[in-house]
């Protein structure tokens, strides 16, 4: 990393949300708040589908793996901001933020893969519920899992060995809560063309197939959803596609408002608004949205609680 007189970054300084003391306790207490309320919420997602047998299906296979991943997310930046916090320390190591880096990436990639499969099982239980077995078998929906996994250790892997090419000189002060790839990218002294036009291109592939799958599958939702005779059941439908959606709206708008643009055409406060909302807000709001409505989910929750898993030593 040393080019002539520039001098060589073994460490960042991660500004936060804010440099004023009195925001930065209310941001601790908020933030401490909602990741207790992520890992906790999903959490227990995890713990009642691993626990009850009859949620041993696809929907709940993947609605497992994003709660992990939304779990995962939230860890990768929220503890260190608030360590930093409470200690009055800002920095991070060069080798840290480029670990924190790359696995954002890996867990937001893996949610946006994640919503497309979900929504490809709803379009397949909606529009073909006599086939539904046949077409989503175990090795079919082990597929469908390990996929997103691989698929976002390869895109981090390639945002991460494209960023540790780049020069850091004497500036080494990140406008941010955690080391995310848009700040890193305006931070370096050297030509970052490359790593754009990779975050751009990549970028625009990864959410493409995921965002073309749940729009066709969403079409032929709603399609066969009006053909139903039944008002309870068309209800009954569009509720399930309406939480899935909500989450769809708040992941994918963020996403492109925050990465499909050049990072020096959108004020740092865009960054850092949208990274709030993808790795602290959504993950938060997931297990609300998708499994506190579900009956499914609130009898395994119950039963999760009434026979005690939590305390079994206690008679």
């Amino acid at each position: 990393m040393n080019q002539g007189n520039q001098t060589t970054i073994y460490e960042f300084i991660l500004l936060g949300l804010s440099n004023q003391v009195e925001k930065e306790k209310l941001i601790f207490v908020l933030f401490l708040s909602m990741y207790l309320v992520t890992v906790v919420g999903n959490g227990l997602i995890i713990l009642a589908i691993g626990l009850d047998i009859h949620l041993h299906t696809p929907m709940y296979l993947f609605l497992a793996n994003l709660s992990f991943a939304d779990i995962s997310s939230s860890s990768t930046s929220v503890p260190k901001m608030l360590m930093n916090i409470q200690t009055k320390s800002q920095s991070i190591s060069y080798e840290e933020c480029i670990t924190q880096m790359y696995f954002s990436i890996v867990f937001v990639v893996v949610d946006n893969f994640l919503l497309g499969v979900m929504a490809y099982d709803r379009f397949v239980a909606i529009c073909h519920p006599l086939n539904y077995t046949i077409i989503m078998h175990s090795r079919f929906c082990v597929l469908l899992t390990v996929c997103p996994w691989f698929l976002s250790n390869i895109v981090a892997l390639t945002h991460t060995l494209l960023a540790s090419q780049l020069v850091f000189c004497n500036q080494n002060t990140i406008p941010h809560f955690f080391c995310d790839l848009a700040p890193l990218l305006k931070l370096s002294c050297s030509d970052a063309m490359i790593n754009e036009l990779v975050k751009f291109i990549v970028g625009l592939s990864v959410i493409t197939f995921p965002f073309a799958l749940i729009l066709f599958s969403y079409v032929c939702i709603i399609r066969d959803v009006l053909r139903i005779s039944s008002r309870e059941g068309k209800w009954k439908a569009f509720s399930t596609c309406g939480s899935h959606l909500t989450v769809v709206i708040l992941f994918y708008g963020t996403i492109v408002g925050v990465y499909f643009f050049p990072s020096s055409t959108h004020p740092e406060d865009t960054d850092k608004i949208g990274a709030v909302l993808f790795t602290v807000v959504t993950p938060m709001m997931n297990p609300f949205i998708y499994s506190l409505r579900n009956k499914d989910m609130k009898g395994a929750l119950r039963k999760l609680i009434n026979e005690k898993h939590f305390f079994p030593l206690v008679s």
